[in-house]
């Protein structure tokens, strides 16, 4: 546990790093990863799901897409088969911002990724979804309570 606690701090100090580098505050970048991990698995998202992924309201989802499409990161699409439904997906600007920043950290983990087998791999994937699953049931139970982690104690 304390690897992957070590693994999470890490992944966390290069996001905001990247962040950092182009203007971005957290939840600008909880919502392109969202976003890109809509695209990836071929689902793009719209914005009321990007809403309810990052717990926000309509008005907080519409701004937050404003700024990052105005950016450059993100481009507004009208779905094929529904032209009245709206697909977030990462525009080209912000596509290759985000690959020159992380393109290093790619070659680094395909490294370590080649060093073991499609059996270990598959564990490895195993663990990490079954993980990640557990990760979120609990902060779905933070937010069904109410549970703010923007908010500060006073």
């Amino acid at each position: 546990m304390g690897d992957l606690r070590r693994y999470s701090t890490d992944a966390h100090y290069i996001g905001h790093a990247f962040a950092a580098l182009h203007g971005l505050n957290a939840t600008d970048l909880q919502a392109l990863v969202a976003v890109m991990d809509a695209e990836l698995v071929g689902d793009p998202i719209t914005p009321g799901r990007l809403g309810e992924h990052l717990n926000l309201s309509s008005g907080s989802v519409t701004a937050l897409v404003d700024r990052l499409e105005r950016a450059g990161h993100l481009r507004r699409d009208r779905d094929a088969t529904d032209r009245r439904k709206v697909l977030l997906r990462y525009a080209d600007p912000g596509a290759a911002l985000a690959m020159a920043f992380f393109q290093p950290l790619g070659r680094r983990t395909g490294a370590v990724t080649a060093a073991f087998s499609d059996d270990e791999l598959r564990v490895v994937h195993r663990f990490l979804r079954a993980m990640v699953e557990s990760m979120r049931e609990h902060r779905d139970e933070m937010r069904a309570a109410r549970v703010d982690p923007s908010r500060r104690p006073s």
